[in-house]
């Protein structure tokens, strides 16, 4: 299951391009904002894996679901008070 607790979560999957440079792009402005992202492999839990399915990476700012497919950066910076 997703982190309690984690601000940021990147739900992701092994393997997924898509997934790699999302992570990048959270990572770097996670750093801006003093923040740290989890990254969450949702093949390890089944639960994740039935309501995510092939729509990852998804972007998770405190439990809620903030961007998928891509970090919508503008939105994120806003959001973390950058």
């Amino acid at each position: 299951m997703a982190e309690p607790g984690a601000r940021l979560q990147l739900l992701t999957r092994a393997g997924c391009h898509l997934c790699e440079i999302a992570g990048e792009t959270l990572e770097r402005v996670a750093a801006e904002a003093g923040e740290s992202v989890v990254a969450v492999d949702v093949d390890a839990d089944p639960e994740l894996q039935a309501e995510y399915g092939d729509r990852v990476p998804v972007v998770l700012l405190d439990g809620r679901e903030h961007s998928y497919f891509t970090v919508d950066v503008g939105r994120l910076r806003r959001d973390l008070g950058l």
